[in-house]
């Protein structure tokens, strides 16, 4: 049962806890055990999770072969932190990542270990990219997030994310995602604008850009657009950046989600599911050219999270050995855009947004979207809200949910959006 409310959702955690907490404002439950796609309360309810750790756990919550290793790995006393020191568990990952991930796909990129968080990751590649051009404007895109330090939240673009920096963010030049204004070619209006030497736009270090938009609202950017920045990147002697940190380890189908999309990035943020476990672990992919660091020049306290590696490792050879998991993935994407495009036609003005099982329903309010979310969790399932103004009901679940449960937890979801829809049709009436 819940504990009292000296430790419950509005005991400690209000008294003691930071007014930055967020994610438990919408859920104040408190959660004791987690399996796959559930969550159990102390009160002994479960909750299906469509939220997974925003994509940190694509392969839910304690994969059993994922703890095993890791608890072998304790109980003979295994190095937990290792800096960047050379060491088994670090040796066993990158030889299974060279193998299973980089070869098959003809990558040759370095693997940097950075700090431990996406945003670790993507400070390391804006500051390489800077290193190598002599160039400092890096170009970034309406409604991207990039994380929450200082260089990383230049590129982001959120309002509220950036007022709390208290200071200037500088050093990144915005430009429109593809489809982010009516009637506009984004990228012929960039194209033009980098070739106009009036157009006051300085030669940029690189270009950052989320595949798919995953605080933003779920924008997708089609393979053409990416294609497309890949050579502008090339023909103006910047890098290109693709920040795989939320689309990538399989949530769009495919391990990145730029494949066979005809390019490959100079620079690839990882972070969030490359532990496999919900472990704290970040790297950047650097094409073998452009790892010009010099020993040190880059490096964090916590790079080395060996527990990490070693659940990385075991996701890499259990899911991605051959095509299955990734067809699984694939036809699961499919089920859910069937799902969520018949529950958006129940609100007028609907539409569909993502890919893969990176998916959600632009309902066009904020409020409705909360409301919507607000409901499905009194009803068992935990689901949030993305875009500039919320308005996005976004659909995080891991991966591996049985089909059973994705079914049951996508019926909560249309009957709340149903019943959230039904005063609007009404008044429209």
């Amino acid at each position: 049962m819940q504990r009292n409310d000296q430790t419950g959702p509005t005991g400690i955690y209000t008294r003691l806890e930071s007014n930055a907490r967020s994610y438990c404002r919408s859920f104040p439950v408190e959660f004791i055990k987690a399996q796959n796609a559930t969550l159990t309360g102390a009160d002994g309810r479960e909750y299906t999770d469509f939220l997974a750790g925003c994509s940190s756990l694509n392969y839910g919550h304690n994969d059993p072969d994922m703890k095993a290793a890791l608890v072998d790995h304790i109980m003979s006393d295994g190095v937990t932190h290792g800096l960047d020191m050379h060491t088994t568990a670090k040796t066993d990952l990158l030889e299974a990542f060279e193998e299973i991930v980089l070869r098959p796909r003809g990558m040759d990129h370095k693997v940097m270990f950075t700090g431990p968080t996406g945003t670790n990751a993507v400070e390391a590649a804006m500051k390489l990219a800077r290193k190598i051009t002599g160039r400092d404007q890096i170009i970034a895109f309406t409604n991207g997030f990039h994380g929450m330090t200082m260089g990383a939240l230049a590129a982001t673009g959120n309002a509220g994310k950036r007022g709390g920096a208290g200071m200037a963010l500088s050093g990144v030049t915005r430009m429109p995602f593809e489809g982010a204004m009516d009637g506009l070619d984004s990228l012929q209006m960039i194209e033009q604008m980098l070739a106009n030497p009036s157009s006051g736009i300085d030669a940029p270090a690189a270009f950052l850009i989320e595949p798919v938009q995953g605080e933003g609202g779920l924008n997708a950017a089609s393979p053409e657009f990416m294609r497309g920045l890949s050579k502008l990147a090339k023909d103006h002697g910047a890098l290109f950046i693709v920040d795989d940190i939320q689309s990538g380890i399989g949530r769009t189908g495919t391990f990145f989600s730029f494949e066979d999309m005809g390019f490959t990035p100079d620079l690839i943020p990882l972070a969030k599911s490359l532990s496999g476990m919900g472990l704290p672990m970040a790297a950047l992919l650097i094409r073998p050219d452009l790892d010009v660091w010099k020993p040190a020049e880059h490096n964090g306290t916590f790079r080395g999270n060996n527990h990490a590696f070693v659940t990385a490792r075991v996701a890499l050879q259990k899911f991605w050995k051959d095509d299955s998991f990734a067809k699984s993935v694939q036809e699961k994407g499919a089920y859910l855009n069937e799902r969520l495009t018949k529950i958006a036609a129940l609100v007028p003005g609907a539409g569909l947004k993502g890919r893969g099982m990176m998916q959600g329903v632009d309902v066009g309010s904020g409020d409705m979207a909360s409301a919507i979310c607000a409901d499905c969790f009194e009803k068992g399932l935990i689901i949030e809200t993305s875009g500039a103004h919320d308005e996005v009901v976004k659909v995080l679940a891991p991966l591996t949910i049985p089909q059973e449960q994705f079914a049951k937890g996508l019926d909560i979801l249309e009957a709340a959006v149903k019943a959230a829809a039904t005063p609007k049709q009404m008044a429209a009436e």
